[in-house]
């Protein structure tokens, strides 16, 4: 575990608020020279705290829906285990893929343009690895709440907390080719510099200006981020699955829990549960005490739950490759 100070936090903080922010910029607001500043993100850089910086995208808006895959193993060895891994990691439909301990092993997270592509895909999977999968459950993506890590630097709570939300939306019309190479290129790398857009764009400082603004007024850029090892800084990442006796309490529930400043994302999907939380917390004691206090304020409304908890995080992509 890495240790870091109270002015790596805020810088942290705001980095997470808007990576494409100047170290003068974030300087200013930490109460720390631009000079510093660069020297402390390189540091974090170097020790693995920051992973990179990555654009917050409506993939929805572009034509994509998400697929959720979850595998139970059995029969497994480590090589298998790693040939699967691979397997997922090689699509270039791949969004995201952790191991976990929990209700499942494997979570994968896919965008998908067309179900057969995906079917096809999903085929050649289980001719592979059939025998493997104990559970296999699937759900479809429809809304996610991100929230700004706000335990960085307090463990109050808020009743208004700064989100990200990305929504089941209708795909994007007015989108030609060059803004689709620009995500591409600001997807994982949120603080490329706009000149090195330019020249890679091949069009003006300020049309790239411009092009980063309409995206970001028409809904499909939604923020800058950056992306923390957040295990380097003693932080496990929990999932909470939640049963609900009656769904309208959804709503309640999630104005309670928001408050909660270790709550950093609310998923919306068409399967597997009626509520999915997801936390970054020190440890499961921590995570159970959250749980505790959620059946104690809707004892009548919460009728069961079930959790993971991320071991490792293998790949992470910001857009479709595709």
């Amino acid at each position: 575990m890495n240790t870091i100070d109270v002015k790596d936090r805020k810088i942290l903080y705001q980095l997470d608020m808007n990576a494409r922010q100047s170290f003068s910029q974030i300087g200013k607001k930490v109460g720390l020279p631009k000079t510093v500043v660069s020297y402390r993100v390189k540091k974090m850089q170097k020790n693995g705290i920051i992973n990179n910086f990555y654009t917050v995208i409506d993939t929805f808006k572009l034509g994509y829906s998400s697929y959720r895959i979850y595998l139970g193993f059995q029969y497994i060895s480590p090589e298998v285990e790693n040939e699967i891994i691979d397997h997922f990691s090689k699509n270039r439909l791949n969004w995201w893929i952790i191991t976990a301990d929990g209700r499942f092993n494997l979570a994968v997270i896919m965008w998908v343009k067309e179900v057969s592509e995906f079917y096809k895909f999903w085929e050649e999977t289980l001719k592979k690895f059939r025998d493997y999968f104990r559970v296999q459950q699937f759900s479809i993506y429809i809304q996610s709440q991100e929230f700004l890590n706000e335990f960085l630097l307090t463990s109050e709570g808020k009743k208004e907390r700064y989100e990200y939300v990305v929504n089941g939306a209708a795909s994007n019309k007015n989108l030609d080719e060059v803004d689709i190479q620009l995500l591409k290129l600001i997807a994982n790398n949120a603080r490329i510099p706009t000149g090195e857009l330019s020249q890679k764009l091949k069009i003006s400082f300020n049309a790239v200006k411009q092009r980063i603004k309409r995206l970001t007024k028409l809904g499909v850029i939604l923020g800058f981020r950056v992306d923390i090892n957040y295990k380097k800084l003693g932080y496990e990442f929990y999932k909470a699955d939640i049963e609900l006796t009656d769904y309208d309490a959804r709503s309640r529930i999630i104005h309670y829990v928001k408050q909660n400043p270790h709550l950093i994302r609310i998923d919306k999907s068409i399967g597997i549960s009626d509520l999915e939380l997801e936390f970054h917390v020190t440890d499961h004691s921590q995570f159970q005490n959250i749980i505790a206090d959620l059946h104690k304020n809707f004892k009548d409304t919460i009728k069961n739950y079930k959790y993971l908890t991320a071991k490792d995080v293998h790949n992470m992509s910001y857009f479709p490759l595709k």
